[in-house]
């Protein structure tokens, strides 16, 4: 997933950063257990819009927060950029909705999802 016919990450991967970003927080925060837990997070709505290119090589950082938090979802919202650089190359957001692993039915989001949250609450 390098790079693409015109020199720079196909539009496609941004969702796969704004997936990583989330997850890879989530993950760190002690909150979602990919293998083993009980309450996963679903993908139903993403967006994004494209200011600069990037390309590999190149470092990538991500900015992170929630926009919204209801009942079993979450909107997040992730600005991408350039290592070092200080306007968003790229931004978007992201909802998951969070169900149970077996029945795939929504669920309330558990305590320690909600205290890793709560870091990323900010305003607009």
């Amino acid at each position: 997933m390098d790079n693409d016919v015109y020199g720079h990450v196909n539009n496609v991967v941004y969702y796969s950063y704004f997936d990583t970003a989330v997850n890879r927080y989530l993950i760190e925060a002690g909150a979602l257990d990919i293998h083993a837990g009980a309450v996963i997070g679903l993908v139903v709505e993403t967006q994004c819009h494209y200011f600069e290119p990037l390309a590999f090589p190149q470092r990538i950082d991500a900015g992170l927060r929630v926009a919204h938090q209801g009942r079993s979802s979450v909107r997040y919202e992730v600005g991408l950029f350039a290592q070092g650089a200080p306007m968003t190359a790229a931004c978007g957001h992201f909802v998951h909705v969070y169900v149970d692993r077996q029945t795939r039915r929504p669920t309330a989001l558990p305590a320690a999802l909600q205290a890793a949250l709560q870091p990323l609450h900010t305003s607009a």
